[in-house]
């Protein structure tokens, strides 16, 4: 086993990053697994693979296009603890370029890649310690969240999260921001479904569009 006591920051993070990784990824099916040994049953072999041939390649793609739009603003720790604690797009990716924008780091740098890590997982200790409360108040508290005046304002606490990150960083290059946002709306009102299951997908789209258009325009002198 390598000495850890040897290994650089970046070195560390990886090498924990894959055990934790590994580790999660035991946790997650031996909860099927024990299911089946106690209920004593067995998946329909037949259509759990018909289900897999729909679905796993969309998320092979998905999963192969977030890693590389994810890891650079991430970092590789954040990029680590973001994939195993999970809800990347609606969370804790604007944790983490929110803190690295207020230190004024690179997200490439190994200063950002710390900021990164710690917001991220701030965010997730919060995340579950809100969870905790929530289980614990859901009841008592149902009849108030679910009034007509609070349930307007939880339907936008995302595009208000959204926004106010995007004012950021239209603000520094409006030039850039101005081709990516025309797809979006046009995307999202031409086809309404993308507004429910699949605007986690847009994300990863969305980047690698913004990078080509910045490619074209760094080209031709306009940034």
């Amino acid at each position: 086993m390598k000495n850890s006591k040897t290994l650089t920051y970046l070195d560390s993070v990886h090498y924990y990053g894959r055990i934790w990784g590994f580790v999660i990824l035991g946790l997650i099916l031996l909860f099927p697994i024990a299911l089946m040994i106690i209920f004593n049953v067995g998946p329909n072999w037949s259509a759990l693979l018909t289900g897999c041939i729909a679905v796993v390649p969309m998320y092979w793609a998905v999963g192969i296009i977030e890693i590389f739009t994810y890891i650079p603003m991430l970092g590789a720790g954040g990029a680590y603890l973001s994939f195993v604690t999970g809800n990347i797009s609606n969370l804790k990716l604007p944790c983490a370029l929110d803190a690295i924008e207020k230190t004024g780091y690179k997200a490439s740098s190994e200063e950002g890649e710390i900021i990164s890590t710690i917001s991220i997982a701030v965010s997730s200790i919060v995340t579950t310690l809100i969870i905790i409360i929530g289980v614990i108040l859901i009841v008592p508290l149902s009849p108030i969240l679910q009034s007509d005046v609070l349930s307007v304002a939880f339907a936008q606490l995302l595009p208000a999260l959204f926004g106010g990150l995007a004012i950021v960083f239209i603000a520094k290059n409006v030039k850039l921001s101005i081709a990516p946002i025309i797809l979006m709306l046009v995307l999202f009102i031409a086809v309404p479904a993308l507004n429910a299951s699949k605007v986690g997908i847009m994300v990863p789209v969305g980047v690698l569009f913004t990078i080509a258009v910045a490619r074209i325009l760094y080209k031709k002198g306009k940034i």
